[in-house]
């Protein structure tokens, strides 16, 4: 059975009710036949798009202290050392996901811990693979943390189409990994700010899944 995602929930409705209207309009008004069936089709296809947009699948992270799952669905954009200005102001290990319009939207946690710090920084919408999407666009950056990999910062990154960050994290919050962290609607990025020397299980242009495929271990 299908699930979406609650964020998705007023979305789907409007765009169930305007499209079983469009269907019906176009039947009592256009009598064009081939017309009439294009537009049904076109309408068909539209409500397919943002049902698929807003699915959520069920995931069973492996709860395991010593791993990092993919917060999000998508493609490695983005392997390496760089300066953290915002949080750990020190050197860390970025490893960046992008998230192309019809990935699976939903971000969850990489991993079990404590909610260290939560932040909504308003700003741009460069495109996400934009070398100062990172920094400009409009993103929330969020810590959590555990025994085995410390302090791990991963960011909701908005992009050219993505007009809203959803973040579920609270500081002072106990979160399970896999479990539903956030929603980032019509397509961006997340980066993860790794301790340097986390053993990485993906390359750059691996696709991976998020909440359940393993991408670190310590």
């Amino acid at each position: 059975m299908i699930r979406f995602h609650k964020e998705g929930y007023k979305i789907i409705t409007i765009a169930l009710i305007l499209s079983i209207a469009g269907i019906l309009l176009a039947e009592k008004f256009i009598d064009i036949l081939w017309l009439v069936k294009t537009i049904q089709i076109i309408i068909i296809v539209f409500l397919i798009i943002v049902l698929q947009f807003f699915r959520n699948p069920k995931r069973v992270a492996p709860l395991n202290e010593d791993a990092l799952v993919a917060p999000v669905d998508g493609k490695v954009v983005v392997i390496e050392e760089v300066e953290e200005p915002e949080y750990f102001k020190d050197k860390r290990l970025q490893v960046s996901i992008f998230m192309s319009p019809i990935n699976v939207h939903v971000t969850r946690y990489a991993m079990s811990g404590i909610i260290k710090y939560s932040k909504y920084h308003p700003g741009k919408y460069l495109v996400a693979w934009h070398p100062k999407a990172s920094t400009d666009n409009e993103r929330t950056s969020v810590v959590i943390n555990n025994k085995s990999f410390g302090d791990v910062l991963y960011r909701q990154i908005a992009g050219a189409l993505a007009k809203r960050i959803v973040n579920y994290a609270k500081e002072g919050d106990k979160v399970v990994q896999g479990t539903d962290a956030g929603f980032i609607k019509f397509g961006s990025r997340v980066d993860l700010y790794l301790p340097l020397g986390t053993k990485l299980n993906v390359s750059i242009g691996d696709v991976v899944k998020g909440g359940i495929q393993v991408i670190a271990e310590k």
